[in-house]
C-alpha cells in the first residue's frame, strides 16, 4: 500500500509549444492518492503531451509538474522510478522473450536480479502470458504485445501509473481483465492517470474525470457530477428511411432545450435532441407520424459521458494521433 499523503501528481499552468503549435496552454491538474483520474479530450487536445511531460520524455515550455513531490524537470530520476508507463503503442523488444523484457524493466527499476525475475513471473501470470513467457516477443500477436507492455509498466510496482489509451488493440475479454487490474491497483493505493478514447472505460474506472480541449482543462469532476451538469435528458430518434432526416429536423426543433439544437447523424439515420420536458418522446413520435415519417426506434436516456463530451467540446472523442 502506497502511503504518500500529498497529491502524487500535481500540474500547474503547464504549457508546451512546438513552434507555432500549442499542445498545452496552461493546464493544471491534481490527482489525489489512490484514485483513477480519467483524461478525455478530442484529437489533438494535448492528452499524450501531458503523459510525455509527466514521464520526463518532454520538457515543458512553462509551468511545473511534480510526481510524488519530485519536479519532472529538476529531479527526473526519482520521477522515473516512481512511475509505470504504458503508451499508445506497445514498446517491447521483439528480440527478447516476454520474461526477458520484464526482467530488463525490473533491473531498470534497480531491483536485484532475483527480485526482478520473481516480479516478472507475477505479472506474466497476472496478464495470462505465462505459457508464452519464454517465446520471443516478436512472435506475439498484437494483443499479446499490448498485454506485455502493460505488464512491464507494473513490474516495478510504481506508486503512479500513467496509462495512455491502454486498451487500444485489446479484445473485449482482455479489456475487461485490464479494467479489473486497474481496480485492484487503485484499491492497493496506486494512483492512476488514464487517457482513453473509450468513454465507457472512463465511466467504469475513473473516480474523477478531466475534460481537456485546446491544451487546457475545461471541466473536471466525478462522472456523475459531469453528467448532471448537462442538465437535460437525451432524446434519440432513429428514422426508418435515411432520406427523411432533413424533413424530420424542423419538426423536433422546438423540443430542444434552450440554447441547443437538433443534431443529425446521417451515418445511422439518427437525430439527437437535448430535452427538458417529460413527454418529449410521445410528442416527437406524434409530430413525426403527422408528418408521414416512419420511426425505427425512439428513446429518452440520461446523459452519458459522450453527451457531456459533446456538450463541452462540440466534438466527439477520437483517437489521439500526434499530441
Amino acid at each position: 500500500m502506497h502511503t504518500y499523503t500529498e497529491p502524487p501528481v500535481e500540474v500547474e499552468d503547464l504549457a508546451v509549444t512546438y513552434g507555432r503549435v500549442t499542445a498545452l496552454a496552461g493546464l493544471s491538474l491534481r490527482i489525489e492518492a489512490g484514485t483513477v483520474m480519467g483524461v478525455l479530450g478530442p484529437n489533438g487536445a494535448g492528452k499524450t503531451t501531458l503523459i510525455k511531460v509527466l514521464s520526463t520524455l518532454l520538457r515543458p515550455s512553462r509551468g511545473t509538474a511534480r510526481v510524488m513531490g519530485h519536479d519532472v524537470v529538476r529531479d527526473p530520476l526519482p520521477v522515473r522510478l516512481a512511475i509505470g508507463l504504458a503508451g499508445q503503442y506497445a514498446a517491447v523488444d521483439p528480440e527478447l522473450t516476454g520474461r526477458e523484457n520484464l526482467e530488463m524493466v525490473g533491473r531498470l527499476y534497480r531491483l536485484p536480479r532475483a527480485e526482478a525475475r520473481r516480479r516478472a513471473g507475477e505479472v506474466l501470470e497476472r496478464f495470462d502470458l505465462t505459457a508464452a513467457a519464454d517465446r520471443r516477443a516478436g512472435t506475439y500477436s498484437g494483443g499479446m504485445r499490448r498485454r506485455l507492455d502493460l505488464a512491464a509498466s507494473l513490474t516495478g510496482r510504481p506508486p503512479v501509473l500513467l496509462l495512455d489509451e491502454p486498451t487500444t488493440g485489446l479484445d473485449p475479454r482482455s479489456r475487461q481483465e485490464l479494467w479489473a487490474i486497474v481496480d485492484e491497483l487503485r484499491t492497493e493505493g496506486t494512483t492512476v492517470l488514464l487517457t482513453t478514447q473509450y468513454l465507457e472505460e472512463a465511466d467504469r474506472l475513473a473516480q474523477r474525470i478531466a475534460v481537456v480541449d485546446a491544451g487546457t482543462v475545461i471541466a473536471e469532476g466525478a462522472p456523475a457530477e459531469l453528467k448532471a451538469g448537462v442538465g437535460t435528458d437525451i432524446l434519440r430518434v432513429r428514422l426508418a428511411e435515411p432520406g427523411t432526416l432533413t424533413a424530420a429536423t424542423p419538426l423536433l426543433a422546438d423540443l430542444a432545450a434552450a440554447g441547443t439544437a437538433v443534431l443529425s447523424d446521417p451515418s445511422n439515420s439518427e437525430l439527437t435532441v437535448r430535452v427538458a420536458r417529460p413527454d418529449a418522446s410521445v410528442e416527437a413520435l406524434r409530430r413525426l407520424d403527422d408528418g408521414g415519417l416512419r420511426v425505427a426506434t425512439i428513446q429518452v436516456t440520461q446523459p452519458s459521458l459522450d453527451d457531456v463530451f459533446l456538450t463541452l467540446t462540440g466534438r466527439t472523442a477520437t483517437t489521439e494521433e500526434s499530441r
